[in-house]
């Protein structure tokens, strides 16, 4: 029951607070009497302070891991390589969108148990891959920043995660059965994986920006690539006889018991920030120029200048901060310097008539079944 009470008492506050916070922009200022009062305006390309556009590019190395045959393999490394280019887009100074294209190279060996894996010896393998997704970013730095750390921002920790769509081509080698052979008839084991819906992968991983200049960042980028395809590393094909045991085939896909082969790829890169402004959206910290701004007035001379414009309508308030700068001789205003309409018809209580009752300008501000009365 005093749940009920309650309820019905706080929901004609709740429907007056919606109404009463409306931002009426039908004029040059806003409606005086609702939050539209403070220095709003529409946010658009005029508006901006910062760059929130870039280009990245960079490349680097690639290495299987996690999968049948690895790109570490007896105590040596079979080194792959990768580039990326990506079109980045700054939501906030703590979080942006990348489109992204990869495109590398993998080279991994692996050999499988049993007498087969004996007779083919070490089975050598190399994927060629291209990638497309959206990456997401993290500006870590942003994130954590003490509000107290005055020292120059030219370092930054990013975190990245995203997916997308993969298309890769695998060849394998060994000396037996996947080997380039007239008599008996052999040939490698070779595989194609178009770019589909079958082939999303998963990305996540770090990088460390420095703010080189105006116009560049420098990125070191470590990324892991979770691929969900067991044919990713060239080990075989990934169907349900596949992972059957046979002592005459050697069965590459068999090495490792995870089904999904994962790829890690270390890259440096450059960003290109477009656009006019000074500085980019990733480099600001809100909270730093609170801060600077605080400092600012606190610092400040307490010598203010009082009506530094002057009062040219005489209305009481200081052309500084009048929102009306030709009121009417005579007329009431607000704090705002905004001549008042009680009864908000449009017609102003210097010359409404009705000063309580809404009417049309025509009509002297009273309703058109009302004549006017001398005040």
């Amino acid at each position: 029951m005093k749940l009920g009470l309650l309820l019905l008492a706080t929901l004609p506050i709740a429907t007056y607070a919606q109404d009463s916070i409306a931002v009426s922009s039908s004029s040059e200022y806003p409606n005086t009497f609702s939050s539209g009062s403070a220095n709003v305006q529409t946010f658009d390309n005029k508006a901006r302070r910062f760059k929130d556009w870039s280009i990245s590019v960079g490349g680097g190395a690639a290495f299987m891991t996690n999968a049948d045959l690895t790109s570490f393999y007896d105590g040596k490394v079979n080194w792959g390589y990768n580039s990326y280019v990506s079109i980045d887009k700054q939501i906030s100074h703590t979080f942006g969108l990348s489109l992204i294209y990869q495109k590398g190279e993998t080279n991994q060996k692996g050999q499988a148990a049993g007498p087969a894996g004996q007779l083919s010896g070490v089975g050598v393998a190399k994927t060629k891959f291209d990638q497309i997704g959206i990456l997401g970013d993290i500006n870590f730095s942003n994130l954590l920043r003490r509000v107290d750390n005055h020292s120059p921002y030219r370092w930054a920790l990013h975190g990245y995660a995203g997916l997308g769509l993969m298309g890769y081509h695998t060849s394998l080698h060994d000396n037996y059965e996947y080997r380039w052979s007239t008599t008996p008839a052999r040939i490698p084991l070779f595989i194609d994986q178009k770019i589909d819906i079958n082939s999303i992968y998963f990305q996540f991983g770090t990088g460390l920006k420095y703010n080189v200049s105006k116009l560049i960042d420098v990125e070191v980028r470590a990324m892991y690539t979770v691929s969900g395809d067991d044919e990713f590393d060239g080990g075989g094909w990934a169907g349900p006889k596949d992972y059957v045991a046979d002592p005459n085939l050697a069965k590459y896909n068999m090495i490792n018991k995870h089904r999904s082969d994962n790829m890690w790829t270390f890259n440096l890169g450059l960003s290109f920030k477009l656009g006019k402004h000074m500085s980019h959206l990733t480099w600001h910290d809100p909270l730093q120029e609170a801060y600077y701004r605080t400092s600012v007035l606190e610092n400040a001379s307490t010598d203010f200048v009082v009506c530094e414009k002057g009062d040219n309508d005489n209305d009481g308030v200081c052309d500084d901060w009048d929102r009306e700068l030709n009121t009417p001789a005579g007329a009431r205003v607000d704090g705002a310097g905004v001549a008042l309409d009680m009864d908000l018809d449009g017609v102003i209580d210097l010359y409404d008539k009705c000063v309580t009752v809404p009417g049309p300008p025509e009509n002297n501000g009273c309703p058109t079944n009302t004549a006017p009365t001398n005040k």
